[in-house]
């Protein structure tokens, strides 16, 4: 049985990032993930939201599944101006910790991150 979790937050603030780890902490824990893999994960949605802020997104929303054990869609949402932005360490981080990512890009700029663990 598939279930969604969605959050939609304004990327400005950092006290959204910390509302979206705990968030991501809840659903990995009512999913059964180990607090191991659960750190992880919470590690590389925060690393997509930074990306999404780094390629000049405002916002962002964030969808949580459990279908096929745990996706994250990451999605940018209202940006004035899209750049390439600096995301190589995200990215490094982001495809050594979760068995799967998949980029979507504007132009040069990364819209989106979809996240397997």
């Amino acid at each position: 049985m598939m279930k969604d979790f969605k959050i939609s937050f304004c990327l400005s603030d950092s006290q959204y990032f910390t509302a979206l780890r705990l968030a991501v902490g809840g659903v990995c824990a009512a999913a059964d993930i180990d607090v191991d893999a659960a750190e992880d994960f919470k590690v590389c949605v925060t690393e997509s939201c930074l990306i999404l802020k780094n390629c000049g997104f405002s916002g962002a929303d964030v969808t949580l599944r459990t279908d096929e054990g745990l996706v994250a869609e990451v999605e940018g949402r209202s940006a004035d101006r899209l750049s390439e932005g600096e995301n190589e360490l995200s990215l490094s981080l982001i495809s050594a910790l979760v068995s799967s990512c998949k980029i979507t890009k504007q132009g040069n700029a990364i819209s989106k991150v979809v996240l397997k663990l």
